[in-house]
C-alpha cells in the first residue's frame, strides 16, 4: 500500500511539472501581447546583464589602460567608441561600467525593497502608536529628494561602493514602505486572514505566510520602476562625484570626468555614455510600466485568464 502511494504521488508530481511549465510558457505569451514594449525592454535589460557579466571576456581593452599617444582619439577601427583625456577605450570603460552601474542599482533596490517591506508589513499590521509614528518618519524621508537624501547619507558614511548602494537603497525606502503598507491594511482584514488569526497562529506568522506574498507583486513593479531612478541616481552622484570613486569606470563618471576636463569635450566622450544610461533607464520604466499593467488584476492580462 506504502509502495502504491508512492508511486501515486511520484505520477502526480509528473503530471503537475508540465501543467507549471505550459502555465509560465502561456504567463509569457499574455504578457507579449499586453505589453510587447515590456518584453522588448526585459529583452534589452538581460542583454545588458549579459555584458556587465561578459565583460572581462568582451572588452577589446582593459578600462584603465592607457595610451598616451591616443588621447581624445575620435572613433576608429583601433577603438570603435573613441578614447578619453587618457587615452582609455571608451567601449571597454562602458562595458565595465555596466557592471558597476547595474550592481550598484540592483542591489539598492533590492536593499529598498526589502528594508521597505519589513518595515510596511510591521506598520501596517501592527497598527496604533507605532503606526503613527513610523508613518510620520516616513513622511520626513520622503520630504527629502532622492538625490539630495543620498548626499547627505553619502556625506556621513565616506566614499565606496557599498556607501552608494545603502544610500540609494534607502532613499528609495519610504516610497516602498508606503506601498506595502498600503496593501497590509487592505489584506490584513481579509477572511482567510482573520481565520488564521482565529485558531491562533501568531502575528508573525500571519505577517510572514498570509501577508507578505500579497505584497510581492506590488512590491516587484515598484522595484522595476524603481531601477531607473537607481540608474539615474548612481550616475548623478558619480557624476557630481560623490558617487563610486575613479578610477573604477561607471557611467556617471565617465560623464562627470570629462566635463571636468574641458568645457567643450569631444561629442563621443558624451553621447555613447549619455546614451547608455538614457537607453537602460527608458528600458527599466518601460518594462515595469509593462509589468504593472499585467499584473493589475483590473486591468491587465493576468486578471482576464
Amino acid at each position: 500500500m506504502a509502495h502504491a502511494r508512492t508511486i501515486a504521488s511520484l505520477d502526480g508530481r509528473l503530471e503537475m511539472e508540465p501543467r507549471a511549465s505550459n502555465a509560465g510558457v502561456a504567463a509569457i505569451r499574455r504578457f507579449w501581447r499586453s505589453a510587447p514594449l515590456g518584453v522588448g525592454s526585459a529583452v534589452f535589460l538581460v542583454f545588458m546583464g549579459l555584458i556587465a557579466i561578459l565583460a572581462p571576456w568582451l572588452a577589446p581593452y582593459s578600462p584603465l589602460e592607457t595610451d598616451y599617444l591616443a588621447t581624445q582619439a575620435p572613433p576608429t577601427a583601433a577603438h570603435l567608441l573613441g578614447t578619453d583625456h587618457l587615452g582609455r577605450d571608451v567601449l571597454s570603460r562602458i562595458m565595465y561600467g555596466t557592471r558597476v552601474t547595474l550592481t550598484v542599482s540592483l542591489a539598492s533596490v533590492g536593499l529598498g525593497a526589502a528594508l521597505g517591506m519589513i518595515w510596511g508589513i510591521a506598520s501596517g499590521y501592527t497598527g496604533h502608536r507605532f503606526d503613527m509614528v513610523s508613518q510620520r518618519l516616513v513622511e520626513v524621508l520622503m520630504s527629502f529628494p532622492t538625490l539630495i537624501l543620498a548626499m547627505l547619507l553619502l556625506v556621513s558614511l565616506g566614499a565606496g561602493l557599498l556607501t552608494v548602494v545603502i544610500a540609494i537603497g534607502i532613499s528609495q525606502v519610504p516610497l516602498a514602505t508606503r506601498i506595502t503598507r498600503s496593501v497590509v491594511l487592505a489584506t490584513k482584514e481579509m477572511s482567510y486572514v482573520e481565520a488564521a488569526r482565529c485558531v491562533g497562529a501568531s502575528p508573525s506568522r500571519i505577517m510572514t505566510r498570509h501577508i507578505a506574498v500579497q505584497c510581492v507583486a506590488p512590491l516587484l513593479v515598484i522595484a522595476t520602476v524603481n531601477l531607473g531612478a537607481a540608474i539615474f541616481a548612481e550616475a548623478s552622484l558619480s557624476f557630481l562625484g560623490v558617487g563610486v570613486p575613479p578610477p573604477t569606470p561607471s557611467w556617471g563618471n565617465m560623464l562627470g570626468g570629462v566635463l571636468a576636463q574641458s568645457f567643450d569635450p569631444p561629442w563621443w566622450l558624451v553621447i555613447f555614455p549619455g546614451l547608455a544610461i538614457a537607453t537602460t533607464i527608458m528600458a527599466a520604466n518601460l518594462f515595469g510600466d509593462g509589468l504593472r499593467d499585467f499584473l493589475d488584476p483590473k486591468t491587465g492580462q493576468l486578471g482576464r485568464r
